[in-house]
């Protein structure tokens, strides 16, 4: 599946950024929602009371479109597959957000770009501990540390200002996916994953790390899908 490459920096709603200064990814007008720490009105992987892998597509959609706190959901059919996806940002915010279907019948993720509101911190308090981590560049003064929770088929966003600093408890959370079971042990057999070793230098989890000298821990699967 293409879209798990979503792993790798947040690229889906930011491609159009290509050609320009790339957009900050701490951004105080997308999606402010701290449901990750609260567990309401569901816990991960459930969002806004959608699951991926369970909850039906038409169903899904119309979740969205009565939520008040929800505008301009579009969806979007791919002409040579059965794919569908839906794109939504919050009332009076930016464009953050995408739930998209593999089938047109199940929803398969939802990807949310948030406001920072929340820290790896509060996370680790609520969830544990994530299983793996991987951090990848986005500018210069700009990265993410993705940090995997198989158990709850989510990956969470954490922000670090640049390549040369820590992540730390207060590291901010500027995205989250949520993944069917499936989508997320492919995503791990197909991904150069650290085990997380805790908190310290973003190099520690970087795609490439020379200088600390750092394997990772899972290694890239070949796979039908390439």
């Amino acid at each position: 599946m293409k879209y798990r490459l979503l792993l790798l920096g947040l690229l889906a709603l930011l491609l159009t950024a290509a050609c320009s200064a790339p957009p900050p990814l701490r951004d105080d007008n997308l999606l402010h929602d701290d449901s990750l720490i609260t567990n309401q009105p569901c816990g991960a992987p459930c969002w806004n009371n959608i699951t991926p892998g369970e909850t039906t597509w038409n169903n899904a959609v119309t979740i969205l479109e009565d939520d008040t706190a929800l505008e301009n959901v579009q969806t979007q059919q791919d002409e040579e597959t059965s794919a569908v996806v839906a794109e939504f940002q919050g009332v009076g915010g930016s464009p953050c957000c995408q739930m998209f279907s593999e089938t047109g019948e199940t929803v398969s993720l939802i990807f949310l770009r948030l406001a920072p509101d929340t820290t790896v911190g509060e996370i680790i308090e609520t969830h544990g501990e994530p299983a793996y981590a991987i951090g990848s560049e986005f500018a210069e003064d700009q990265a993410i540390v993705n940090l995997l929770y198989p158990d709850i088929q989510t990956v969470v966003y954490a922000f670090t200002a640049g390549t040369s600093v820590d992540l730390t408890e207060d590291s901010e959370i500027v995205g989250v996916l949520y993944m069917q079971p499936h989508d997320m042990e492919l995503l791990i057999q197909t991904s150069n994953l650290h085990a997380w070793e805790g908190f310290g230098p973003y190099q520690a989890y970087a795609v490439t790390n020379e200088e600390f000298e750092v394997t990772p821990e899972v290694t890239l699967t070949p796979t039908p899908e390439g």
